[in-house]
């Protein structure tokens, strides 16, 4: 069973009437339409929580725009030349689930094609137990597939899951347009939003072990290439099988991933420096984590004032931002804005952002953000927690489900999250509903010290009463005549230090 939506340009099989034309355009709603994916439609701007937000203003400043041309009309000019987006054609299988779990993975998919900077003409999703091992799709529906990208102009196949690259080379043979999936694509949204230098390696890391079997030799660029001056006609002696080019092509990029791997690995230390600068401190961190698009830097803005971009828009912020803020006791800690997840994230990606992701894995807490809003918020909440269980060590870190954006969600829906999430925290960011609940929640889940004193600290070691007010909980302070009177809950670094203070 195969659902299309119909093409942009009518065919000439087409059904002809206006009440054919109103239900090709309701398969296109459904399909195409937003409703469904990370993205939300939404008039509204960052808040006054967000900052000035100067990165939307810098990355809005370069950017194609659709209806736009710059053909000329005056042929005595130098240049003449089009500008328009890729124009894309989506398939999908639906091979378990619902049809509707089906639709709404492809108009994901279309979400992310737009992110990237293309135009969808048209989506097609067939009903199928298993993807063909030949052509995904099988030999006549991909014939079918050709004859529509044909009708619609397109020049790019997307496909709404990871093709190995035999699968990819004989889908292309057929549709004769260039074919991509949705690992690559997703791919080439984190190449156009990495802004540091360790997430543009990281990237690249990614795109280049994805690359390295789907390398593919075309005509005469597959010939050998020989050493020597055969190639100037010197003939015997001088002949060699040499090297493919695909071969060297392979070598150049076997070589440049392994520079990339010691490049990210000479940058882990100072990310370990400054995590261990804040552990010597005894300064507790917690993690935001969630679905891409679902408001964790909305969040960590209105709860750190750190004026992190905030965009409607999926991965628009790959690398970490870590602020510091406090609990409603005065207890500090730090605040931690990860890379967002979405479903089927490739394993490219969770590879070369190990590093970042470390931010979660050495986390005291992790504050798991749920588009509440979402149609589908239970399918963002499995898909975060499928890639939490793939880094090492977060199985054992308290979690904290804040459902964002509570004040666009029907009750039904808190409610039905409520009852399989029993401690889910309802909040809006925007609107700042539910933050002071989840401070309360935050300060009780995060470490308490562990050693509890009672002692006199000496005027002149002010310092240590201030870090007991920042790492510690002060329970009373009595200003004496020997001293600053300290009863406090502190680790045990701290209280060794107040025990010297004393006894000196």
């Amino acid at each position: 069973m195969t659902e299309r939506t119909a093409p942009t340009t009518p065919r000439s099989d087409a059904p002809h009437g206006d009440d054919a034309q109103d239900r090709a355009q309701d398969v296109v709603a459904r399909i195409l339409a937003r409703a469904g994916t990370a993205i939300q439609p939404t008039d509204d701007g960052p808040s006054a929580y967000d900052g000035e937000q100067f990165d939307v203003e810098d990355r809005s400043a370069l950017r194609r725009v659709a209806g736009l041309s710059t053909e000329l009309e005056d042929v005595t000019e130098v240049e003449y030349r089009q500008l328009r987006l890729e124009r894309v054609v989506l398939v999908g299988l639906w091979s378990s689930g619902t049809a509707e779990a089906a639709e709404v993975s492809l108009r994901e998919l279309s979400a992310l094609a737009e992110t990237a900077g293309s135009e969808v003409l048209d989506g097609l999703l067939q009903r199928r137990t298993a993807p063909d091992p030949g052509t995904y799709l099988g030999s006549g529906k991909a014939r079918e597939l050709a004859d529509l990208v044909a009708s619609t102009g397109a020049d790019t196949v997307i496909v709404d899951s990871e093709l190995a690259p035999s699968q990819r080379r004989a889908l292309e043979d057929v549709v004769k347009v260039k074919v991509i999936d949705r690992t690559a694509l997703i791919l080439d949204i984190f190449a156009q939003h990495a802004q540091s230098r360790e997430g543009k390696a990281q990237v690249e890391l990614a795109q280049l072990e994805y690359l390295l079997p789907r390398l593919r030799g075309w005509g005469e660029s597959m010939s050998r290439q020989a050493g020597g001056r055969v190639a100037g006609g010197a003939g015997i002696g001088s002949r060699g099988p040499g090297e493919t080019k695909i071969e060297l092509d392979r070598r150049r990029i076997r070589t440049r991933v392994a520079k990339l791997r010691r490049q990210i690995k000479a940058m882990a230390p100072s990310r370990a420096t400054r995590r261990h600068s804040r552990r010597a401190g005894a300064v507790p961190s917690v993690a935001i984590a969630g679905y891409t698009n679902a408001g964790k830097s909305s969040l960590l803005n209105r709860l750190t004032g750190a004026g992190v971009l905030v965009q409607n828009a999926l991965f628009a912020t790959l690398d970490p931002t870590v602020r510091r803020t406090e609990t409603p006791d005065g207890r500090t800690y730090t605040l931690a804005d990860t890379v967002g997840f979405v479903r089927n994230l490739p394993t490219e990606l969770i590879e070369a952002f190990r590093s970042t992701l470390e931010e979660v894995a050495q986390a005291d807490l992790i504050v798991h953000v749920v588009d509440a809003s979402h149609p589908d918020p239970e399918g963002q909440l499995d898909a975060v927690r499928s890639v939490l269980r793939d880094i090492e060590g977060t199985s054992d870190i308290p979690e904290i489900v804040a459902l964002n954006k509570a004040d666009l969600a029907e009750p039904e829906t808190i409610a039905r999250l409520r009852t399989r999430v029993p401690d889910a925290v309802a909040v809006s960011a925007r609107t700042g509903a539910g933050i002071e609940e989840l401070r309360d929640r935050i300060a009780e889940l995060l470490p308490h010290p562990a050693v509890h004193v009672d002692v006199v600290v000496p005027y002149q070691r002010g310092d240590l009463v201030h870090r007991a007010h920042v790492s510690g909980e002060v329970l009373a302070e009595e200003h004496t005549e020997a001293g600053t009177r300290l009863v406090a809950r502190v680790d045990s670094e701290l209280a060794a230090a107040l025990a010297d203070a004393v006894a000196s």
